[in-house]
């Protein structure tokens, strides 16, 4: 009935979505297993893709030739970049999406790709020979045959929905949870643990009042996630509104906190720190008088609203009597309440770098069941194992990302040297080259590197050769094309910066704070029209580099010293219990992790600077 595929993929949300669009496109043929074909690509949670440090990631998926950019390009119904008023490092591209044409939209390309075929029944564990993985078991009792698994079961894991003081199982509302995978897994020797998150209520726009709300525009002029031209800018995009909770809405969610599963100890899984639900942050913050609710649509034709901001698990009468109290709420109608689910995850320093498990080679875990939160950490993941599933059925190098290359090697870098004890979130913050993975520079820091690998196409690598060229050129040309104070000094006198007294290059002048190629455009028709012949992709990154150009510097003069630690290979069966002079929690680390590199032992959580003296002696010996 089955062919022996290269790759099956068991789970179809974004994770699965983008593993086996990855493996397929590289020539792997894939099983794509799924417990129901109608929700897959689901938006479980918010309508919405990108924002802080998430936005990067998916350009950097769309640079290497993932689907997620695209997707949500055809599916947005607004766009705003955030933290524009920080420096570039810090920018952050988010789309408000149309729920049911992003589910769509994800579909129609997985149908549209060679290599995937779809099997629509729950899977209900692995089969093994030698410690490898040979396919997968479903609830009916097949078993398909398989070079490699790829697991994204998301919330699936024995999940338990909870609403006050019910619970029933479920992966997510209205879906069976999958049972069967942990046990076997367990059996197998993992370490498996628990982990919750939530969602909030969704209502009728029609019963709602925005005159009491804050109007929350798209930008003027919105861009786009994809680098690729498949994908075009919105012309009109739909309003979300912001609006608060106040002291009564307080009052009366916490009168519901007896019947709360979080607060009276059914739910033994750790919730998302940066994404609390209103109980949690009342109960934490409780000298804040308010808090923030988005009031966003799940799409360009249906009257549902998401909530944002007021996810909870408590009794569905709590929260309708709370949500009324809210201003522009007072007469609000709910589609569906808020709730928790619980769920299995394994801690993920039990993986290799490629996303591979240690205990059972060619079996990958991405997504959730890694103990991460956030659509685009999971399709991130799928990406990458989708990609080293694909390789190694081909007998080729593996794909690895390291933290100066991507977000997306910082993310797994941090997953598997320090493991989570909480849904892990990517943040800026967590990136210390961050200037250098910036969002508008993905295509050229990862296009060549897909197109390696063969997922990115031919057309692509030209576009980004093209940029790169007429940066370069644009910026050598900055530097000799100088002004003189006649031509300039009203312009600058007008942004408050420093009139010239002789001639100066552009260069020169856009290292000042107020000044950019916008302003220079308008303080001379003769520069407008010079910078008119550029694109706004290569004006821009003309602008970050010259501007930055010193501390872009330092930060690769770092990521150089840092680098000479990657190239000390540390053999695969090394024995730290045999070296005596290393400490307990180092042994212990070490064994566990299994480093692949020197660099990559010193950022083991519990491993000593002493530690990594006494192996660095042991590897020259």
């Amino acid at each position: 009935m089955f062919p022996i595929y290269d790759v099956i993929v068991v789970g179809a949300g974004h994770a699965g979505c983008e593993a086996a669009h990855a493996a397929a496109k590289m020539g792997s043929k894939v099983l794509l297993c799924t417990m129901n074909m109608n929700t897959i690509a689901q938006m479980s949670c918010n309508p919405a893709m990108g924002g802080v440090a998430k936005g990067q990631i998916v350009r950097e998926i769309d640079a290497l030739g993932g689907m997620s950019g695209i997707i949500s390009d055809k599916s947005m119904i607004q766009f705003r970049m955030l933290n524009r008023s920080k420096g570039p490092a810090m920018w952050s591209p988010r789309s408000q999406n149309d729920r049911m044409k992003f589910a769509e939209e994800w579909r129609l390309a997985l149908e549209q790709t060679p290599n995937v075929d779809f099997w629509q029944e729950m899977v209900t564990g692995i089969t093994t020979k030698n410690g490898q993985v040979t396919g997968v078991r479903t609830g009916i009792g097949l078993e398909i045959e398989s070079k490699s698994v790829v697991l994204t079961n998301g919330t699936f894991l024995n999940g338990i929905i909870h609403i006050g003081e019910k619970q029933f199982g479920g992966g997510r509302t209205g879906e069976a949870a999958a049972k069967g995978i942990t046990e076997q897994l367990v059996g197998l020797g993992f370490e498996a643990g628990r982990m919750k998150t939530g969602t909030p209520p969704r209502v009728d726009g029609r019963s709602l009042d925005y005159s009491k709300m804050e109007v929350q525009f798209g930008d003027e002029a919105p861009e786009k996630f994809s680098y690729s031209d498949k994908t075009s800018t919105l012309k009109e995009q739909r309003t979300c509104w912001i609006t608060y909770t106040n002291k009564d809405v307080h009052s009366s969610l916490e009168e519901g906190f007896d019947r709360s599963p979080m607060f009276n100890g059914r739910i033994q899984g750790l919730g998302p720190r940066y994404c609390p639900s209103i109980e949690d942050k009342i109960n934490r913050f409780a000298e804040r008088d308010r808090h923030q609710i988005f009031v966003e649509p799940e799409g360009w034709n249906t009257v549902e609203m998401y909530i944002n901001g007021f996810s909870t698990s408590l009794p569905e009468d709590i929260q309708y009597k709370a949500m009324r109290k809210i201003p522009g709420f007072e007469n609000a109608k709910m589609f569906r309440p808020g709730y928790a689910i619980e769920y299995d995850f394994f801690p993920p320093t039990q993986l290799k770098l490629t996303l591979e498990t240690q205990l059972i080679e060619n079996l990958y875990f991405a997504g959730q069941i890694n103990g991460t939160t956030g659509y685009e950490e999971a399709a991130s993941q799928g990406l990458v194992a989708g990609i080293n599933a694909s390789l190694k059925t081909q007998e080729k190098d593996p794909f690895l990302l390291k933290r100066s290359d991507a977000y997306i090697g910082v993310l797994i870098d941090d997953l598997i040297n320090k493991g989570t004890e909480e849904p892990y979130r990517m943040f800026t913050s967590r990136a210390e080259f961050r200037l250098l993975l910036r969002q508008d520079n993905a295509d050229l820091r990862l296009t060549p590197m897909g197109y390696q690998i063969g997922l990115a196409d031919e057309l692509r690598l030209e576009n980004v050769k093209k940029k790169k060229e007429e940066t370069s050129k644009l910026i050598n040309d900055l530097k000799q094309k100088k002004v003189n104070p006649e031509q300039i000094n009203k312009g600058l006198d007008e942004i408050n910066s420093a009139s010239i007294r002789e001639k100066i290059s552009l260069e020169k002048l856009l290292k000042r704070p107020q000044v950019g190629i916008q302003e220079l455009s308008q303080m001379d028709p003769e520069l407008k029209k010079y910078f008119d012949t550029y694109s706004k992709d290569v004006l821009e990154q003309a602008e970050i580099q010259i501007k930055y150009d010193s501390y872009i510097e330092k930060e690769q003069q770092m990521v150089e010293k840092i680098s000479n630690m990657e190239n000390y290979k540390i053999p695969t069966k090394f024995d730290y219990h045999a070296i005596t002079a290393l400490s307990a929690e180092g042994k212990q680390k070490l064994s566990k992790i299994r480093p692949e590199t020197l660099g990559q032992a010193s950022r083991i959580s519990g491993v000593s600077p002493a530690d990594l003296s006494i192996i660095t002696v042991y590897l020259g010996r």
